[in-house]
């Protein structure tokens, strides 16, 4: 149990480096392209290009690691993370636009390893422990929440051209994970699992519990991005300046992680599906705050119920997730979820741009209603079912 605290221990800190860069980016990269985008509706295109790196390398990702293992594997994201803020920091040097969103879909290669640091813990830890271990290690996010924003506010202006000194900043962040993870000692996968394929994805992906958890945390994300994404362009637009911005977004992220030093021993204790339930209310609470006005109090308060929201579907979804396969079949299961919420969240970034410069803050928001409504019904109806079952068995 040491080895696997101290290896969950280990994993926040990655988390919470990893969220550093992805908060900044997501604070700075919609207002770089919007300063260097040709037309005004592709602002948000460097976010959706970061996100489509992460789509098209997470599967690729997943069975990398299942052939290298986890330590080999994540220090090699690493190294796609330090490429693409260079890259970033050159387009804002040279002004191209376009060189912005390669760089971003660079980076977003990096996210996509990033983001098995949850099942990287869930992967040492005992059955009693996942959930536990999953929440812990996304708790770290709630360094990065604070700590890039607020980061950003001082190096956005640092070097010119304006952003040039934020993307710089991303690179110290990335290395120092380097170093975090020579000392992560998860085994590398043996022989059997490696060679043995499991079932075919598409009996996986047949379950309806695999069903389920994908698209809480698929549609958890998307419509926490959908949001989040125009959030700082919607506060441009009312006038709000960039620091307030930067508070809202932290604020945000602080609500998408602080969460997790409870999520897990509420799961254990309420089961999954209340808390994925609990999190589509949250969500729809966060549209309803956004609905009301346009002062920065209702973008803090939204975005902070948006943000714990989605921890609670995310959480949720990964911990019912991880009880839908078998050891030899983790890297294609696992791959695949992480690979739907990577095109959610493409699409989401991409169609926030266009609805919130070209119908508003308000539209964003009433188009986000029916997503969160899905994943709503799909909790219940698998809860039912469920308890249907256990009661005739």
């Amino acid at each position: 149990m040491n080895s696997t605290r101290r290896n969950v221990g280990l994993l926040a800190v990655c988390q919470a480096l990893l969220l550093t860069n992805n908060a900044t980016l997501i604070a700075i990269n919609g207002l770089a392209g919007l300063a260097l985008a040709p037309r005004a509706a592709l602002a948000t295109l460097p976010v959706t290009a970061w996100v489509v790196g992460g789509a098209l390398a997470t599967m690729l990702a997943s069975l990398h690691m299942k052939r290298v293992g986890r330590q080999r594997g994540l220090m090699m994201g690493t190294l796609w993370g330090i490429a693409g803020a260079l890259l970033c920091a050159g387009a804002v040097w040279v002004q191209s636009f376009w060189l912005l969103c390669f760089g971003a879909l660079v980076f977003g290669v990096y996210n996509a390893y990033g983001q098995y640091y949850r099942f990287a813990a869930a992967d040492v830890a005992s059955a009693d422990y996942k959930s536990t271990a999953i929440s812990l290690v996304l708790a770290g996010g709630l360094v990065g929440g604070i700590l890039g924003p607020t980061m950003s506010r001082f190096t956005v202006d640092l070097l010119e051209p304006r952003f040039t000194g934020a993307y710089l900043a991303l690179i110290g962040f990335a290395l120092a994970t380097l170093v975090l993870l020579r000392f992560i000692r998860i085994p590398t996968p043996d022989a059997r699992t490696q060679a043995t394929p499991g079932r075919p994805l598409s009996v996986i992906a047949a379950q309806p519990k695999f069903i389920v958890a994908v698209m809480a945390g698929a549609i958890g994300y998307g419509v926490m991005n959908f949001l989040m994404t125009s959030t700082p362009i919607a506060m441009g637009v009312c006038g709000h300046p960039y620091g307030d911005a930067a508070f809202v977004i932290s604020s945000h992220v602080v609500g998408m992680f602080a969460p997790s030093f409870f999520t897990g021993g509420l799961i254990k204790r309420v089961g999954v599906l209340p808390v994925m339930f609990a999190g589509a209310l949250l969500n729809f609470a966060a549209i309803g705050v956004a609905l009301s006005g346009i002062a920065v109090t209702q973008f803090w308060v939204s975005l902070v119920l948006l943000g714990m929201g989605w921890n609670f579907l995310f959480i949720g979804g990964t911990a019912l997730l991880t009880e839908t396969y078998r050891p030899e079949e983790m890297a294609k299961a696992q791959g695949a979820n992480d690979q739907v919420i990577f095109m959610m969240m493409a699409i989401s970034s991409f169609t926030s741009g266009l609805t919130v410069t070209a119908a508003g803050w308000e539209r964003v928001n009433l188009f986000a209603l029916p997503m969160v409504a899905v994943v709503a019904i799909a909790v219940v109806w698998y809860g039912m079912t469920h308890h249907r079952r256990r009661r005739l068995a």
